[in-house]
Order: C-alpha cells, then sequence, then structure tokens
C-alpha cells in the first residue's frame, strides 16, 4: 500500500472528513475538486463544510455519542442483586471468573465472563494469584466427608441401604481366621484414630471389591456398609490409605503371611505337596534409581518394574507365597528362598516344584535335587538341539494319550530318554513332546524318573493356570496398578492381593457346585456385587439381600443358617437373610 494513499485516499469516516476538509481550507482546494477527491458529492461535501463553520471544534470530528437510557427498576434490582452477588464470590470464596459464571448459571442468574469481569473491574479487586489445579478443585467440589476415627465409631439401631452388601459375607471368614490377632502377632502398625484391623479391613473391602487404587474409593466413602464393615464411622480417605501402607514393616509381612496361611488352612483349604512357581513383573512408571528394568511378558520388553516371586498351590488353587524383594542379583536364588520359607512355615519341604525354563539354574535344580524336592520344567530349545531331534529317526518317537480327554492334541508323540547336562551332577530325565500344537518340540526335563510320561506332560501343562492366576490378579485385584502418582507400597499390596485371593477361594470352595474352579470376577459378578439393606439392633446386624438369581446357592451353601459374633460389631449377631 502506497504511505501516501493513507491521507489521500483514507478508509475511516472521521479521517476522511478530516482530509477533505483540510484541503479545502488549508491547501485552498474549491469544493468541487475536494469533494471529487475524497468521495464527496458536490451538495454533501458544501453543508459539510457549514456545519464544520459553525463549530470548527476537535468534538466536530468524534463519533456522536448516544445518550444511555436508564434499565426499567426491576431489570436494575436484578442486576445490582447480581453485581452483590458476584463479589461475594469473588471477596468471600476467591473464585475464578468462569467458576462465578457457572455457579450464577446454577442459580438461575447467568452472566457471561467479560460481564463478571467488568463488575469485578469496577469494584476494584486485584486479580487473583494463579492456583493449581488441585486448589481450584477444593473450591467447588463434592462434599467432605466425615474423618476416620475409630474412638468415634457408634454402631447405632436403624437401617439403611448399601451398594457394598456382598462384603459382608465375607465377615464370618474373617471372624473365623481372627484376623485382629494374626495382626497382633505381625506387629502390623495402627493408631488410636485407625487401629491396624481396622485399616486392613478398610484396603481388603477395596480389594475384595476390585477397586484398583486407593484414590478410586473416594467416590464411595460415605457409603455407612464400606464403613461398618471396616469398624469404622467412616472409610479412610485415599491420603489416609496410601499413608498407611508406607507405615507397614516389610520384614513383618512374611510372618503375616505365614500365620495368614496357616489360618487359611485352618479353615478348611488344605494345602497341597504341588506347586506351579512364576515371576512376575509390577511395572513402575516413575524414575526411581533403585528400580530395576525386567522383562514384562504383557509388552514384550525390557522396564522399569518391581520383580515379584509368586508360589500357587496347585491343589488348594491359591496363592500361597509372594516375595517383592527380589533383585537381579539374586532372582536365581528366589525358588530357595521359598523352599526355606515354606520349610519354616510347615515344617516339611514342598513335594514337587513345576516352572518354566527361565525361573533358575541348573546348579539350583541339581540343590532342589539334593534335598529331595521333585521338580518339572522345561529346557530352552536351541538350534542345535532342534536339529538332533528332527534327525533322530520315525522308530524313537512313540505315541501317548494324555488324561484330559477335552485337549484337542491328546494323542502327542514322545521321546523319553535320560540325559546330562551342564552344570548338573548326574542324569536327568528329558521328555521330547511333538504334536501338541507348536512348531517345535517342548523339551521337559525333570528329576522325576519313575513317572508316567502322560501324567507329567498333564501336570505342566496344568502349571500355565498359574499364569491364568497372575492375569486374574491383574484383571480384578490390579496388581499392575501402580505408579509413582499413586505410592501404594507395593509389598503391603501384593499381601492384600494374596488375602483377598485367599478369601475368593474359600467362598468358591463353600459354594461348591461347579464353583470351586470359578474366578474372583466369576464370584464377584454372581455373589458378592450386590445391594443390601442392613438393620441394626442392640443385639444384631441384620444383612437382606434382594432377590438374585444366585441366592439358592448361598442358601444351600449355609450362609442363611448361620450367625456369627463380630467383635468389631460390638459383639453383635451377623445374620444373612436372602430374598426369595
Amino acid at each position: 500500500m502506497n504511505i501516501k494513499d493513507a491521507f489521500l485516499k483514507p478508509r475511516n469516516p472521521a479521517q476522511r472528513r478530516y482530509e477533505a476538509l483540510r484541503a479545502r481550507y488549508v491547501d485552498g482546494m474549491d469544493c468541487r475538486a475536494a469533494a471529487e477527491a475524497f468521495g464527496y458529492s458536490v451538495g454533501s461535501f458544501r453543508n459539510l463544510c457549514s456545519a464544520f463553520r459553525a463549530d470548527p471544534g476537535w468534538a466536530f470530528f468524534q463519533p456522536p455519542q448516544r445518550p444511555k437510557e436508564a434499565p426499567p427498576p426491576g431489570i436494575a434490582a436484578t442486576r445490582g442483586r447480581r453485581n452483590d452477588r458476584i463479589l461475594a464470590l469473588r471477596r468471600e470464596r476467591r473464585m475464578s471468573i468462569h467458576q462465578i459464571v457457572d455457579v450464577l448459571g446454577a442459580e438461575g442468574c447467568p452472566a457471561s465472563p467479560s460481564t463478571v469481569a467488568k463488575v469485578i473491574r469496577e469494584a476494584g479487586l486485584a486479580r487473583l494469584p494463579r492456583r493449581s489445579a488441585a486448589v481450584l478443585a477444593d473450591i467447588v467440589g463434592p462434599d467432605v466427608a466425615p474423618v476416620a476415627d475409630h474412638r468415634a465409631f457408634r454402631i447405632e439401631d436403624g437401617a439403611f441401604r448399601t451398594r457394598f452388601g456382598g462384603l459382608f459375607v465375607f465377615v464370618p471368614m474373617l471372624a473365623a481366621l481372627d484376623l485382629d490377632r494374626l495382626l497382633d502377632e505381625a506387629a502390623m502398625p495402627g493408631s488410636a484414630m485407625i487401629p491396624a484391623p481396622a485399616a486392613w479391613r478398610a484396603l481388603l473391602a477395596l480389594k475384595l471389591w476390585g477397586i484398583g487404587r486407593p484414590a478410586q474409593a473416594m467416590a464411595e466413602v460415605f457409603d455407612p456398609g464400606l464403613a461398618l464393615f471396616a469398624g469404622l464411622n467412616a472409610m479412610p480417605k485415599r491420603s489416609t490409605l496410601t499413608e498407611y501402607s508406607t507405615r507397614v514393616d516389610p520384614r513383618r509381612l512374611p510372618v503375616l503371611m505365614r500365620t495368614w496361611n496357616q489360618a487359611v488352612r485352618d479353615q478348611g483349604l488344605r494345602p497341597g505337596a504341588s506347586f506351579d512357581l512364576d515371576f512376575h513383573t509390577i511395572p513402575c512408571h516413575g524414575d526411581q534409581a533403585l528400580i530395576e528394568k525386567h522383562y514384562v511378558s504383557k509388552r514384550s520388553r525390557r522396564q522399569n518394574g518391581v520383580l515379584a516371586f509368586l508360589a500357587r498351590d496347585a491343589e488348594a488353587r491359591v496363592f500361597c507365597y509372594a516375595d517383592t524383594t527380589v533383585r537381579k542379583d539374586r532372582q536365581n536364588d528366589a525358588i530357595l528362598d521359598f523352599v526355606a520359607d515354606w520349610l519354616e512355615e510347615t515344617g516339611s519341604l514342598p513335594g514337587e516344584l513345576v516352572f518354566d525354563s527361565r525361573l533358575t539354574t541348573r546348579a539350583n535344580l541339581a540343590e532342589i535335587d539334593r534335598q529331595g524336592i521333585a521338580f518339572l520344567t522345561l529346557r530352552r530349545r536351541s538350534k542345535r538341539i532342534m536339529a538332533a531331534l528332527r534327525a533322530r529317526p520315525e522308530a524313537d518317537w512313540r505315541r501317548i494319550r494324555l488324561a484330559n480327554i477335552g485337549r484337542r492334541y491328546r494323542t502327542p508323540r514322545i521321546i523319553d530318554e535320560t540325559i546330562r547336562l551342564p552344570q548338573y551332577p548326574g542324569e536327568i530325565r528329558q521328555i521330547a513332546i511333538a504334536a501338541l500344537g507348536h512348531d517345535n518340540p517342548v523339551l521337559l526335563v525333570t528329576n522325576q524318573m519313575r513317572a508316567r510320561p502322560a501324567d507329567l506332560v498333564d501336570r505342566y501343562a496344568r502349571r500355565m493356570v498359574i499364569e491364568n492366576q497372575i492375569a486374574e490378579t491383574i484383571d480384578f485385584f490390579h496388581m499392575d496398578a501402580l505408579s509413582a502418582a499413586v505410592p501404594m507400597r507395593i509389598n503391603t499390596d501384593l499381601q492384600l492381593t494374596l488375602m483377598a485371593s485367599g478369601l475368593y477361594r474359600l467362598l468358591a470352595d463353600r459354594i461348591g457346585n461347579g464353583q470351586r474352579s470359578a474366578r474372583a470376577r466369576t464370584l464377584f459378578r454372581s455373589f458378592i456385587d450386590a445391594t443390601a439393606t442392613v438393620t441394626v439392633s442392640e443385639h444384631a446386624v441384620r444383612v437382606r439381600f434382594a432377590r438374585r438369581a444366585h441366592n439358592p446357592m448361598m442358601v444351600n451353601a449355609g450362609f442363611a443358617d448361620a450367625e456369627t459374633v463380630v467383635p468389631w460389631l460390638g459383639g453383635r449377631a451377623l445374620k444373612l437373610e436372602f430374598g426369595p
């Protein structure tokens, strides 16, 4: 654009009047020439010149001001109340402009952000300092629940409905297990406000209901059923639950695990002699320097995480051992630590250990064999070994029939022989298995020289159940729901997972009728996820469930017949009632 055109061809109407009049009276142009130069008709320009001569001041070039009309009295009063409300919200509650807009809209007196800003500015109020999202959320947020305090726990007569009615199915089990005594023997920490039994019952409630993180309990803190289950006046908040887990001494958790396992066995969950062993990496998404990298199977990569060693009782179908203190330099010896711990807990060695090829070393296999423990594991398949197997004549292979008739590949071919392995003294039995649904043969190695090959193959196939059960603990008990943002101590969380898993197995065994092998999520959906009406009287607590399809199974299992005296409910008898 030519700079001269800004003066000779102005676009602003006020400037156009100014430049045209200046050309007429300063530069001496006649009316016709000035009118044509600035786009006026001759008559209009003459009228403009007449008006300017009558009032040649600067106000002539200003746009005309329209007189403001006073609003009607009703509108003025409404605006006054609205403005007073805006100023009150700003002064008393320190709300931001957009928060004030939301409040006014909810109160039926809407105002735009610009209107709110104008009222605040005209009142001379200063701008608010920049605040974090957490501070802003506390200004307009959910109602605040009472502080959890055992000293304020009062069981008053009355009735209420709870979404967590199914949790009371576990109350007789916890009373029979004498959880308070177990926690006392393990020296679990507590306080006058939240004793150790109340804290553990609150944490167990989250696990049993499949709530993954303490933060997710915040939406349910007003439910009286949760508080009654824990034996508190209110459910502890996420900060309290998280802080409690950090106070638990990791050295005391093995004591709790042993006493818990013994109590579960006393309730009828008899231990077996065969155990499935496996590692699981609990991913950690923080940057802690002490966290090592381990292989995460579901991501097929190595990443920061805590390595947990797990042992599952194959007959009782329950996790009986967990260790989250495994470091890389001691990873291969975790199996020996389990053997020593089981010997200390039960007074006898495990009868059989079943695990994959990467769990330990051949030197440790020799130590297990020296102690008289049977083992069954895999041998890693190298190219040389696979080539040698493919070169074997067809006559060396023979077929076996597996006992599980539901298997698709129930007649595999095997080569059963004894071999020698480096770092393993003596001979070891190797079973090469083909036609089992894999591209290459599977190599089983064991020190069980006289067992039938079909029994060994079937037994190792059942080891895969531990991987399914680990997947269940991730899916329902949220074993992997740990990160730097949720500082729930991992060893405490894993102990809670083992306890919740054991309670669900006790429930499944008591119900029977095909439920003994059901997963925790299935049991939860069918029997636990139920609302109930809780009626409290002087001597009893009655929990009545609505009509559900699986109620007859609960009645048949005897849940409706027994009355359990619950110590943390003031010695009242708990009675479960199931609607028809």
